[in-house]
């Protein structure tokens, strides 16, 4: 598909792919016993900033979300913005299945509100292990459906590539890992 068929309408954009997100509960098991890698009770949504028409339907249709998802699932919801432009639900809850449960509800939520062209990515953080106590971060991304791991080193914006070769290699059994290595993007400026 070009760009030139999605601009005059002759194919639709792909919507997110929501369902292979679960994986990380299983993958979760591998990453602590293996790794030794505990969840860091935390995860966030990416989603591009909405133009300004949009803002004022969504900026609704988001605290109703944000105050639906908290009662369903006792999770911690909060809004944030970094400093890319990017907006950011961030999820709080010690229970990793009830983290990954929240993140599909946001978004789906925000898919089924027309907000689904705009979802970027989940990212889950991990601590421990042979990381000097850095996190790694485990991120989802909606529209390949797929994961990749994200080590940062600490030192500014460098990552460690090795170690996240390794990470992908230890398991791309037990996580659909997106295999193209130039979209492997980081997101430094997380507001986990």
């Amino acid at each position: 598909m070009g760009l030139r068929d999605v601009l005059f309408g002759r194919k639709k954009l792909k919507d997110p792919a929501r369902e292979r997100l679960f994986a990380i509960s299983t993958a979760r098991i591998t990453l602590q016993s293996e790794l030794n890698l505990k969840p860091a009770g935390a995860a966030g949504v990416c989603f591009k900033s909405l133009s300004a028409s949009e803002f004022v339907r969504a900026e609704n249709e988001l605290q109703q979300l944000l105050d639906a998802v908290a009662q369903e699932s006792g999770s911690k919801v909060e809004r944030k913005s970094d400093d890319m432009g990017f907006e950011w639900l961030v999820v709080r809850d010690d229970g990793f299945e009830d983290l990954v449960a929240s993140v599909h509800l946001i978004a789906s939520e925000l898919q089924d509100r027309g907000f689904g062209p705009q979802l970027l990515a989940a990212v889950f953080p991990f601590e421990g292990g042979g990381f000097d106590e850095k996190r790694v971060y485990w991120i989802y991304g909606f529209k390949p459906g797929a994961f990749w791991p994200f080590v940062p080193t600490g030192q500014g914006q460098e990552r460690d590539n090795a170690e996240e070769l390794e990470l992908k290699a230890k398991l791309e059994q037990e996580l659909p890992i997106e295999q193209d290595l130039t979209r492997w993007f980081a997101l430094f400026n997380a507001p986990l």
